[in-house]
């Protein structure tokens, strides 16, 4: 019978390790977690209900959800979508719904739903679990593969599968094994940001803004939330994503224009403003769907006196307020962490990687599947979608009798 290890107890690693058990009985399937816990990344996503995919089911626009990754996943998800994704949980007993923003989740609300399931199938299909269980040193034979445990156990696998996530001890193996690892940077991540203009707006949202880092030439769009620190929401989130790299350059400093009312042209918004009643009060008038905190803010810091009518509202403060509205500069001045998504840019080169079989084009009988490539998404389920595909394509090259 043919030993499969499968390094990692999260997303990709269970998904991986059913998928191979289930298809055959002539394999032996353990799963190693350096931790006690399991799926640890589902139990908090999705604020503990577990963003499990996304209703996108065009491959080709799918892909452009993956800030690294676009190119490698079109033909897995092709193979293994969100389509496949929701009947496969769908078969095992866990419905999902759809929110209006596309992101689905379990109809129970519950991540635990997510690791029941998944502690059962594994149980069903004959996969041995181990946790605690750190490795730490890999060896290619000449057939298979040897493992040290930290306690000084010796492990043999005729094939062995990395789902470890971005840990750097993992990458130190996967180096060991020949492979590249792109160095990396964290993704979405929120902006730490201190402004007059913030200050005690914490919790304020704006359904669509447009984002964008005029010095890295970068922009994104979407809704924005005032945190106490700074700046979130999935606007921030989508362009902490594409910017990783860039943004881990510059130290996280840099500016951030901020256009508030993208729906609003400015000639618009100049025949909105000459269109009020010449006696009311600019900052009691709040216009354009803003919130009223936020647009005194911005009258202030475009320096309208909080007395100031419109009769009395000049050119240039109208201009200047245009401004403010449509292209606010900001200073970001580092990142905080995004408490549902702990999300790594980098990992295993993915040149070095069939995806057809997500084995190593370096070391045969070496498979790889989750963040543990050089693969992100956007938060919205999108990395869960990738654990499920490229796990799922690992699952069954795990099974096939090829060596």
């Amino acid at each position: 019978m043919k030993e499969i290890i499968v390094i990692g107890g999260g997303a990709a690693g269970f998904f991986a390790a059913i998928t191979a058990a289930r298809l055959t009985n002539q394999i032996h399937v353990t799963l190693l977690e350096r931790n006690r816990a399991l799926l640890s990344k589902v139990r908090i996503s999705g604020g503990g209900r577990c963003n499990v995919t996304h209703a996108c089911f065009d491959p080709k626009q799918l892909v452009t959800r993956y800030p690294r990754g676009k190119r490698a996943l079109l033909g897995p998800l092709n193979r293994f979508g969100p389509v496949e994704a929701i009947e496969w949980f769908r078969e095992a007993g866990v419905e999902l719904k759809t929110e209006s923003d596309g992101r689905m989740f379990p109809v129970t609300d519950r991540s635990e739903t997510i690791i029941d399931l998944f502690l059962t199938e594994a149980h069903k299909a004959g996969v041995i679990i181990r946790t605690e269980c750190d490795v730490s040193s890999v060896r290619r034979l000449d057939v298979g593969f040897e493992l040290t445990l930290g306690s000084g156990e010796l492990l043999y696998a005729d094939k062995l599968l990395f789902a470890s996530g971005s840990h750097p001890k993992s990458y130190e193996l996967i180096r060991s094994l020949g492979h590249t690892i792109v160095p990396p940077v964290p993704s979405l991540f929120t902006f730490t940001i201190t402004d007059p203009r913030l200050e005690g707006l914490s919790g304020l949202s704006v359904s669509q803004v447009e984002l964008s880092l005029p010095k890295l030439s970068l922009e994104e769009s979407g809704p924005l939330l005032i945190t106490h620190w700074g700046l979130s929401g999935p606007a921030v989130l989508k362009l902490s994503a594409f910017g990783a790299r860039l943004l881990h350059a510059v130290d996280y400093k840099t500016e951030l224009q901020i256009n508030w009312i993208p729906a609003f042209s400015s000639d618009q918004i100049r025949a909105i403003l000459a269109s009020q009643p010449p006696k009311k009060m600019i900052h009691t008038e709040t216009q354009f769907g803003l919130p009223k905190n936020l647009w005194r803010r911005l009258l202030l810091a475009a320096q309208i006196p909080e007395n100031c009518l419109f009769a009395h509202f000049s050119t240039a403060a109208r201009e200047r307020l245009i401004v403010e509205l449509t292209r606010g500069s900001f200073q970001i001045q580092g990142k905080a962490t995004n408490k549902d998504e702990f999300v790594t840019a980098g990992g295993v080169s993915l040149d070095e990687v069939q995806f057809q079989t997500m084995e190593s084009k370096i070391c045969p009988g070496l498979y790889f599947a989750g963040e543990v490539l050089d693969i992100d998404g956007i938060t919205g389920g999108y990395n869960f979608q990738n654990a499920w595909t490229t796990g799922w394509l690992a699952g069954h090259a795990l099974a096939s009798q090829k060596t």
